[in-house]
């Protein structure tokens, strides 16, 4: 069994994955696909390493087959085609009020603790959520990303033929775009690659470069002049954080799902008081967001394979790490795990 070991700033290395048999309410999983996710790009830069503490095995937005399950797991068997929500769960307190996928004492798999970039994987069988039938593990690595975007727009309480702007076309914005298409929303989204937006145009979404154009304007002719009433902040970037106060209408919404962790931004707080705006944040996913995913990919709606700019095996992990670095137009890498 293989695994890849992040090492240091710009460095995997291969190396074993020892065979563990599970414990009490764990379940082996026999990795098949993981996607590269932004947080492991962070990782990869060497700005966790405090928190990741390598040589570890990262990875998370993995798909899988049951090879073993421990004692006392019902629900799960051998066999089982299964997507992983990578959270564990620590101690109830008070300051969570319920809500351990945010909690103080969550463990997040993959970062915390060994991840799926590895052939033989031991987790938590409560992570587990099989795959509907007909869903390609392949496409089964999406579910994680999706769940995320369901988390974001139940956050912003989106209803039928809202207008809503996707800030950043990436592949966190762009699964967000197609939750909110499900939900029948009016969908714009604002990117400057114009790679990504020969993209998101050719999947059938309305695109605005707001670098050729004027955004504020652009969304006032696109939506009558009623502008945005759920923004997604997906951008991660200044102009994203000065854009999104500018568009959203009387009440509206600003889902902040992009991590600002670089310092401080500005924000207009003029804007909040006088539209009487709501700022929400978005974190991770709750286990109703992964029943959501997963309906959502049984439907066919969103074309997971358009999506997916490279698939490479374990052993090209380095390289694909490279590559994303060097390809600001990309949207979803998977490894697979037994290539």
């Amino acid at each position: 069994m293989k695994a890849a070991f992040y090492q240091e700033k710009g460095k995997f290395t291969l190396g074993d994955s020892p065979v563990h048999s599970p414990g009490k309410g764990e379940v082996r999983l026999s990795v098949q696909y993981c996607g590269v996710c932004g947080t492991d790009v962070h990782i990869f830069h060497g700005v966790m390493d405090k928190r990741v503490g390598p040589p570890q095995v990262i990875g998370h937005e993995a798909s899988a087959i049951v090879a073993e399950v421990g004692e006392g797991v019902s629900d799960i068997k051998v066999g089982d085609e299964v997507a992983v929500r990578p959270l564990r769960f620590g101690a109830d307190h008070p300051f969570d009020k319920g809500h351990k996928h945010v909690g103080k004492n969550l463990k997040f798999i993959g970062i915390d603790s060994a991840g799926a970039f590895q052939q033989n994987w031991v987790v938590p069988a409560y992570t587990l959520h099989k795959l509907p039938e007909g869903l390609s593990l392949k496409h089964g690595a999406f579910i994680e990303p999706l769940s995320v975007a369901c988390h974001d727009v139940k956050i912003g309480r989106v209803k039928q033929g809202e207008n809503t702007l996707v800030i950043g076309g990436g592949p966190i914005g762009t699964l967000i775009a197609y939750v909110l298409k499900d939900k029948g929303a009016n969908v714009i989204i604002s990117e400057v690659n114009e790679k990504r937006i020969s993209m998101l145009r050719e999947l059938g979404f309305t695109v605005v470069n707001p670098i050729e154009q004027d955004l504020k304007t652009a969304i006032s002719d696109l939506t009558e002049e009623k502008m945005i009433d759920c923004a997604f902040e997906v951008s991660g970037s200044k102009p994203g954080v000065e854009a999104m106060t500018e568009v959203v209408n009387v009440r509206g919404r600003i889902v902040m799902v992009a991590i600002h962790g670089g310092g401080p931004r500005e924000v207009d707080l003029f804007k909040f008081f006088w539209s009487e705006i709501e700022l929400l944040g978005a974190r991770l996913y709750e286990e109703e967001d992964y029943d959501e995913a997963l309906h959502i990919a049984a439907s066919g709606a969103v074309p997971f394979e358009k999506l997916i700019t490279k698939v490479g095996g374990l052993g090209q992990i380095q390289e694909i790490f490279d590559e994303i670095d060097q390809n600001p137009a990309g949207m979803k890498y998977l490894i697979d795990i037994n290539q």
